[in-house]
């Protein structure tokens, strides 16, 4: 629900979701426009229906519950890359690397500092660089904590450059050195 969409606006739709539809067995069994309507005003609405689908299909061949093992998350249609790292990271407590709009544009300012954030092969190069720096040990929040920081401190339009811990060491800081003019 918070992918492209605000913490304020989900809240309230989460715990009426979580109300409605407790387990997989619950969404997989609703009747659909039940679930699209309860989704609404979220937007993309395609995603309740992928949801219900993924339960559909955690409860048919995964006794309700979704696994754990990427590769297997990946085979469910619905869910990428990013979506099955965040469930490994977050649901599982697993190391997984995680890339939302947030992280992304962290490690690149930090890491890269200029060209096209968006294009493919900075994708591919950001992916490498979020699994390289996921530790070990509390992936959890270390993924939690670069998602708030992207969030909070390296926002999109009004970074807060001048107080922001990494400034020395970014890329995109306009006064560090090895930034490009």
């Amino acid at each position: 629900m918070l992918q492209q969409t605000q913490v304020d606006r989900v809240l309230p739709k989460y715990h009426e979701w979580l109300g409605k539809y407790p387990s997989f067995e619950a969404l997989a069994e609703a009747p659909e426009q039940d679930v699209t309507d309860t989704w609404y005003p979220l937007g993309y609405n395609i995603r309740p229906k992928r949801l219900q689908a993924i339960a559909r299909e955690a409860v048919a061949n995964y006794g309700g519950k979704l696994p754990d093992d990427g590769p297997t998350l990946l085979s469910f249609k619905g869910i990428g890359e990013y979506t099955a790292g965040a469930i490994r990271s977050f649901a599982f407590r697993q190391r997984a690397a995680i890339l939302d709009t947030n992280v992304a544009r962290v490690l690149f300012r930090v890491f890269i500092g200029h060209g096209e954030l968006k294009a493919h092969a900075t994708k591919r190069v950001l992916w490498g660089m979020s699994a390289a720096l996921v530790p070990r040990a509390r992936a959890f929040d270390f993924n939690q904590a670069l998602m708030d920081f992207g969030a909070m401190l390296c926002t999109a339009r009004k970074p807060k450059c001048l107080i922001c811990p990494m400034a020395s060491r970014c890329a995109a800081y306009p006064f560090n050195p090895r930034h490009e003019q």
